[in-house]
């Protein structure tokens, strides 16, 4: 018989779990149109020397899933969907803003809080402004708020950060490492951060951070200015000196977002360069988010039984649905089986079609919270939604 466990890392999505999940990606999708990025599909499958392109050395590519096809071929599945605006934004009018709803794989370590598949949900501008950067700040505010999730944006600039190392006289072989170090701070005791830096004489970074005078560094307007921008949207964000997104292709503006319910990192991006022309993105992982979020997955909101009158319940449903409301149709259920039914799957309202209501052209519904019924035309049932 064959095997019907899970393989470590990859989780089955049903029931009431995987109802609030498509409601989370419905809200996330809407919120992506809202703010005028326009979806695009790409192979979940790649050759491997693209799948790592120049970032050979990150840690994430070497957590890639590696493939081999009948003709020997390296490939990889897809660890994110960044890599591939490297492709699709070529010859697009600029700038070109595009979302992504997708499964991504990465051959790593399972945590309680990381998996080995999982939804990436990315939007990403290819030919960004500070002003742009702003904006796609107010979209992840926005769909933050819509799931309801309290949170915080920290915002930084690796411009800045490579300017205080210049002005220190750290080494440019180590200043990657240095980078490195100090975004481990909310992860790792000041001491051992420092100690860490002490090893490659770039321990006196931590003074000018505590320090807090940014003033006299150049890149430091760029973050005044976006904070300003960010307040003309009403999103608020605050200025963290040691934030770096350790991945070594950021080259602006980073950010991350926190919240007090979750350990470690909600949602993360910054500015980039796809091409040589500059980009800004994020991406949010679902299966995080939806943890975190409190709302909960749209059952059918009605369910009709249908009481030996198939015909009469198949044309309510067919009109209801025109109208724009979910439902459910029972047919083949005693009233006992299919109250049950409702019960178990969450249903709202409940409403019968048998002879007594066919012939007065108006059906009981019952409200499965209350307990409440009453008769009511087809078009006073549409108007309850």
């Amino acid at each position: 018989m064959a095997n019907k466990q899970l393989v470590k890392g990859f989780s089955d999505y049903v029931g009431a779990e995987a109802l609030k999940r498509a409601r989370i990606r419905k809200i996330i999708l809407e919120q992506f149109e809202l703010y005028g990025f326009e979806p695009a599909e790409t192979p979940t499958i790649e050759f491997e020397e693209f799948v790592k392109g120049n970032n050979a050395n990150e840690d994430t590519i070497s957590e890639i899933f590696k493939l081999e096809d009948r003709g020997k071929r390296k490939l990889a599945l897809k660890y994110e969907s960044t890599f591939q605006l490297n492709r699709i934004a070529q010859n697009q009018k600029l700038p070109y803003k595009r979302y992504q709803i997708d499964r991504v794989f990465r051959d790593e370590p399972v945590k309680s809080d990381r998996f080995r598949e999982f939804t990436q949900c990315d939007a990403d501008i290819v030919g960004a402004s500070p002003k742009d950067e702003a904006e796609l700040l107010s979209l992840v505010s926005n769909i933050l708020d819509k799931i309801k999730i309290k949170s915080v944006i920290y915002i930084n600039n690796r411009k800045l950060l490579n300017e205080i190392m210049v002005s220190e006289n750290i080494e440019e072989r180590n200043m990657e490492t240095a980078i490195r170090e100090l975004d481990k701070l909310d992860k790792l005791p000041k001491k051992d951060v420092a100690d860490n830096l002490k090893k490659i004489g770039a321990e006196k970074l931590l003074k000018i951070i505590n320090k807090g005078d940014f003033d006299s560094y150049g890149s430091y307007k760029e973050i005044k200015e976006l904070k300003k921008l960010c307040k003309a949207y009403g999103v608020k964000v605050e200025f963290s000196p040691t934030l770096a997104r350790g991945l070594a292709y950021y080259n602006g503006t980073v950010f991350e977002i926190k919240s007090k319910d979750m350990k470690g990192t909600i949602c993360g991006g910054g500015a980039y360069s796809v091409g040589g022309i500059q980009a800004f993105g994020f991406a949010f992982g679902l299966d995080r988010i939806s943890v975190l979020s409190p709302i909960e997955g749209s059952a059918a909101k009605i369910q009709i039984i249908s009481i030996d009158e198939d015909a009469a319940a198949i044309e309510l449903a067919s009109n209801l649905r025109e109208n724009g409301v979910s439902v459910n149709v029972l047919l083949d259920k005693t009233i006992g089986k299919a109250m049950e039914y409702a019960n178990a799957k969450g249903v709202g309202k409940v409403v019968f079609v048998g002879k007594e209501e066919v012939a007065k052209g108006k059906f009981k519904v019952k409200d499965m919270v209350s307990g409440d019924e009453e008769f009511l035309s087809e078009a006073k049932i549409v108007g309850l939604f």
